[in-house]
């Protein structure tokens, strides 16, 4: 049975993109680690695709408003404040949706997000194991091999001091990557546990096979909750509430009431401890860490510069698309503007959304926005029609995937995902295996089995 689940996982249904798929696997696993490496994979992966399934990709309507979406960055880059630093800004941009065409033809069913799941939560763990010895042991090295090909750098006590960074640069781009794996990892055990349910426990104990099935179960368990345990300790605000907007997902598509409650007191409470009237927040305090509370409504950085804040850098860059609103500024060209006016450096507004409608205008964004909203609601209408995906772990596994997209969307509207490679490419390639799985169903859904099911 575990080996035929291996093959299911490793097989491509298109043999011609097997070599492709195998490439894609062994990037995603390495990544994370070592990026260089692993993007070897994750390009060899796409040009494959992109070789072999060059008229699918171009037939998309999708892919057509990528390549349009692409005009218009290009276009505004002749209208950018700095020209220079607006051209170099495309590359955050432009080869990922060369990557996200390709990869979306590469990913065709189920098995493959499952797999592609797998490959990410078992490269969460080293990532993890660092990022605990670095805060508790002081870790502290740099390695590198041939300039960039091997590149790691850990500082002792986090990035920022007292914030888990591990092998990332900063903590909330840890943090971001975190978000996707514990999503990712509660789906993996959730699938897990109702195996283990369904072989029931005490038979397996008889037959001495519990140690076999129930092993990943153990092993997702451990990692989930290393995970969790990470993700507190990179200290962002917005990966805390992602993951309990995952958890509430997660336990209302269960039908758990019961942990839906749990949860939402427990948001609640951190809520009420951090912003309600001092008289009530005082009660809640006794019980509520101040790491959380004082976090959520920064008194844990009191001194904090007015230009550092969200609330001004939103208004910087409302400001600048009211100035310009059909061209924008220019890609990466918030940086240098908000410096002159505030004296002071940022690498972005801690919102996508807001950024590239100061940057780009309102027509780029916007089509950016739509092209979004189209694979999301395409997604959740696979989902709803149930005839179309056979059995409950595939819809849970396909859920899972679009609770990423969802915490993706909400990261993205109190920071910006793209600046950091690693992330920038695990979120492309998430996108684009959602966009996969819901052009595979569409095409398959008037070719069913005399039991009126899909063929995949």
């Amino acid at each position: 049975m575990l080996g035929a689940c291996l093959k299911i996982a490793f097989r491509h249904p298109n043999p011609s993109l097997q070599s492709s798929w195998n490439y894609a696997q062994l990037g995603l696993l390495i990544f994370p680690l070592i990026p260089f490496i692993g993007a070897v994979g994750i390009v060899l992966a796409t040009l494959g695709a992109w070789y072999t399934q060059y008229r699918t990709i171009i037939r998309r309507p999708l892919h057509w408003g990528f390549a349009l979406l692409s005009i218009l960055m290009l276009v505004t880059v002749g209208f950018a404040y700095d020209k220079t630093v607006a051209f170099l800004g495309l590359f955050n941009f432009l080869p990922f949706f060369f990557v996200f065409a390709g990869f979306s033809t590469l990913i065709q069913t189920p098995a493959q997000l499952r797999q592609m799941s797998w490959m990410l939560v078992l490269s969460s763990l080293p990532v993890v194991i660092l990022g605990f010895g670095q805060l508790f042991l002081n870790w502290s090295f740099k390695i590198r091999i041939l300039w960039f090909v091997v590149e790691w750098e850990i500082e002792p006590g986090g990035q920022p001091l007292g914030r888990m960074a591990s092998v990332f640069m900063y903590a909330n781009i840890l943090a971001g990557y975190l978000m996707i794996v514990f999503i990712l990892g509660i789906g993996l055990w959730l699938e897990s546990y109702r195996h283990m349910r369904r072989q029931g426990v005490l038979e397996q104990e008889k037959q001495g096979k519990k140690i076999l099935f129930h092993l990943p179960f153990f092993f997702l368990t451990a990692v989930v909750i290393a995970n969790f345990v990470a993700l507190i300790l990179t200290d962002s605000r917005n990966a805390w509430a992602i993951a309990i907007f995952a958890c509430l997902a997660y336990a209302l598509y269960q039908g758990w009431h019961i942990l839906v409650a749990g949860v939402a007191g427990i948001a609640a409470s951190v809520l009420c401890a951090a912003f309600a009237p001092l008289s009530v927040a005082q009660l809640f305090r006794k019980v509520v860490p101040a790491f959380f509370w004082a976090r959520l409504n920064d008194q844990m950085y009191p001194d904090r510069p007015i230009a550092l804040l969200r609330k001004t850098q939103w208004e910087f860059a409302l400001s600048l698309t009211q100035q310009r609103p059909w061209t924008g500024w220019g890609l990466r060209n918030f940086t240098s503007l908000y410096e002159t006016q505030m004296h002071i450096w940022l690498g972005h507004p801690h919102n996508l959304f807001l950024m590239l409608f100061a940057e780009t205008g309102f027509p780029t964004t916007l089509l950016f926005c739509s092209l979004l909203v189209w694979i999301f609601i395409a997604a959740v209408q696979l989902l709803q029609k149930s005839k179309l995906i056979d059995a409950a772990e595939d819809r849970l596994i396909c859920f899972s995937y679009l609770v990423v997209f969802s915490g993706w969307l909400l990261f993205n509207t109190v920071d910006v995902s793209l600046f950091d490679f690693r992330f920038n490419t695990l979120s492309w390639l998430l996108l684009s295996a959602i966009s996969g799985i819901v052009y595979r169903y569409k095409q398959h859904q008037g070719l069913r089995t005399a039991s009126g099911q899909i063929k995949i």
